[in-house]
């Protein structure tokens, strides 16, 4: 409803994501869903990344792509907009950049006064929007489960307080206990309460919690037959209202697969292909590079692996083991960068995808034919791996090593040919499992549905008092 008309059914949204492509793609294919509906959105994204995203926006009419330029930060390279551009290490420079936007993010929200903005890192979003007399809504671009297991409140603790020990455990209450963190995973988590993220002294989760408490409500892409558990366990802790978007599952770029992959995987059997991708923050060790690379050849099977060079390579040829490439030939590709991912997890070639178990990657693994494996590189896509693995039980996690989480060729293989053997009692029950978490997510009417409660929601909550 415009401010102007407050007669009109329609909202209009702004969406500030932080800027990593991950959150972005999930935050546009949200906005993608509203605008379907006749909402209108303005979407804050840097200026030469907008240009990578211009093809996923399916209604240009009704979202506008609103070019953020960074400041410049001491220590963050020219050029440099999304945590794509930097090492691991300088991500907290993306987000002392997006701090100093500020000014620039109210002077837009002053201009196009929306009903909301939906936001994730950025913890000052909920003070701005105040002041305009703008709802603000953290949208989570992670599952349900993560946010329950990693937020203090539960726990009765200060962020910064975290321990390793603390953090192997799911906090008091927990729907299902046996979802827990091995030793390195709360390890980085503890590290991580504690290590200052962007400027203002505040780590990650210090924001993440502190915009979780500030704001008007929570979105989170979910489903209550998948997450009502952990809906009910945050909505019993936090006393605010967690709003459910469905599976917003994305519809297929309108572009074709690359000319090169396509061919390549029509020359394979059906089904037969191992797809692995790891996102496109995660960097591996040279020795994890070789690792995952050499149990895909372990299993016999044609492999597609998209990836990142090794922290310690300049060149692939660096990077594979001796003699890889010759032996692999013809059955292998190790291509280094982006590939068109919902159209590879789509060709009827592929049976089976090792992810990193970001939940974007997961939404379009749910939907298709392949079967899932789960290599998680990041504590909320260990929980993530968890909550498939354990509760949701549709896929296998690799086999790591609890102190360290190094893992090995034969446990990438193992994983592998537990999925794509049928005759396997563990492969028959996640094949069966993700059938059917397949066909629900696709039900006709379901996203429909949700989408439309999600809006009344949004609508009900505006005629609340700011």
């Amino acid at each position: 409803m415009s401010k102007e008309n407050g007669n009109s059914e329609h909202l209009h949204i702004a969406m500030c994501p932080w800027f990593a492509f991950g959150h972005i793609t999930s935050f546009l294919h949200l906005a993608n869903k509203l605008a379907e509906k006749g909402h209108t959105i303005s979407f804050f994204i840097p200026t030469k990344t907008k240009l990578k995203f211009v093809s996923h926006n399916h209604h240009p009419h009704l979202i506008t792509l609103i070019p953020i330029t960074l400041p410049s930060v001491h220590g963050l390279h020219v050029g440099a907009e999304t945590t794509a551009d930097v090492p691991a290490s300088s991500r907290s420079l993306i987000m002392a950049a997006m701090d100093q936007t500020q000014d620039t993010i109210e002077s837009h929200l002053a201009h196009i006064k929306p009903d909301f903005i939906f936001f994730d890192f950025t913890e000052w979003i909920p003070k701005v929007a105040r002041k305009h007399q703008i709802k603000s809504v953290f949208y989570s671009t992670v599952y349900l489960v993560t946010v329950a297991y990693l937020l203090p409140q539960p726990r009765k603790l200060a962020i910064n307080c975290f321990s390793e020990e603390d953090m192997k455990q799911p906090p008091p209450g927990f729907p299902l206990p046996s979802i827990r963190l091995r030793a390195h995973e709360a390890r980085s988590l503890s590290s991580a309460s504690k290590a200052e993220f962007g400027g203002g002294g505040m780590s990650l989760l210090e924001r993440v919690s502190e915009a979780f408490q500030q704001c008007d409500a929570v979105c989170i892409k979910t489903c209550r037959e998948m997450e009502g558990s952990y809906c009910d366990f945050m909505q019993k802790n936090y006393g605010k209202p967690v709003l459910l978007a469905g599976p917003v599952v994305p519809e297929l770029p309108a572009t074709q697969l690359d000319e090169y992959f396509d061919r390549w995987l029509k020359g394979c059997g059906n089904g037969s292909v191992v797809y692995c991708a790891l996102g496109s923050e995660c960097t591996l060790q040279k020795d994890q590079f070789q690792e995952l690379i050499l149990g895909l050849e372990l299993t016999g099977m044609p492999f597609l692996a998209a990836l990142k060079l090794p922290t310690e390579c300049s060149t692939l040829e660096s990077a594979l083991p001796e003699g890889f490439k010759e032996r692999t030939k013809g059955r292998g590709i190790v291509h280094i960068g982006w590939v068109q991912q919902q159209l590879v997890l789509q060709h009827s070639s592929v049976g089976c995808f090792l992810t990193h178990c970001g939940a974007g990657s997961l939404s379009e693994a749910m939907v298709s034919q392949c079967q899932i494996i789960m290599l998680p590189q990041a504590v909320d896509q260990s929980v993530n791996a968890r909550l498939m693995s354990l509760d949701l039980r549709l896929g296998v996690e690799v086999e790591m090593r609890d102190r360290d989480g190094f893992f090995t060729r034969e446990a990438v293989c193992k994983a592998v040919v537990t999925v794509m053997d049928a005759e396997n009692e563990v492969g028959r029950e996640v094949r069966a499992n993700h059938a059917k978490w397949r066909e629900f997510l696709l039900k006709e009417g379901l996203e429909d549905a949700y989408i439309n409660g999600f809006i009344q929601s949004l609508q009900d909550l505006l005629s609340t008092q700011v």
